[in-house]
């Protein structure tokens, strides 16, 4: 087993996620989003190049490798909806700043969760049309020799043990990652209504022989 973790949530600067690393006895992070001075907080794999240069020797000068990319493809900020190009541009730009950090596991998900015009969930969520992009998804990465883990968090993959399972049916050999506290923010609708807030240890317990990198947070829904 080895220690990580996505440094960005002890602070943007690349500065202060090398401090932090470097205070808990670390040689690696998760890399998720940066701030590198003269340029503003973003994604690793979307910062302009000049901001990623300064971002991985900065990681090389410290010592510090990359054990994953916690990137933003697929994720609750993305709908099914949009066209498909956004995300292959964002899968070719993380490929070859992966490569140049020496990384082999991107974490990834089955996009936002589609609302009604009155907020609430629809009941199309156009599962083909996920289950399509994600089987390539995969395919691009495995074939850089990258390993994507999908997070059950606020995505059609995350609705609940039973979305999870349809996922990985429709998309063989998936990997998860999976957060221990996500589950406590996240309705179950898998389960009558109100549905409600998923037990981590059944999502475990469903997702266990799958995963192959954990997220440790803990959390009371309030």
């Amino acid at each position: 087993m080895k220690l990580t973790g996505i440094s960005d949530e002890a602070g943007a600067p690349l500065e202060r996620q090398i401090a932090a690393t470097k205070e808990l006895g670390w040689d690696s992070i998760e890399a998720r989003f940066v701030e590198i001075p003269g340029f503003e907080k973003g994604s690793v794999h979307e910062i302009p190049e000049e901001a990623f240069d300064q971002f991985a020797t900065g990681l090389e000068e410290a010592g510090i490798g990359v054990s994953g990319v916690g990137s933003t493809i697929g994720n609750w900020a993305h709908s099914i909806e949009d066209p498909f190009d956004i995300t292959e541009g964002e899968i070719e730009r993380c490929i070859a700043r992966m490569k140049r950090l020496g990384s082999k596991i991107v974490r990834v998900m089955s996009y936002a969760i589609l609302k009604d015009e009155d907020g609430e969930v629809a009941a199309d969520q156009k599962a083909d049309e996920r289950f399509t992009r994600m089987v390539e998804i995969k395919k691009r990465f495995d074939e850089a020799g990258i390993i994507p883990v999908h997070e059950n968090c606020m995505n059609y993959g995350g609705m609940g043990p039973g979305y999870a399972m349809e996922l990985q049916a429709a998309v063989p050999g998936l990997k998860w990652v999976f957060d221990t506290g996500n589950p406590v923010f996240n309705r179950d609708r898998n389960k009558p209504e109100p549905f409600p807030m998923q037990d981590a240890w059944e999502m475990w317990e469903t997702l266990r022989e799958h995963t192959v990198h954990v997220h440790i947070k803990d959390g009371i829904w309030n």
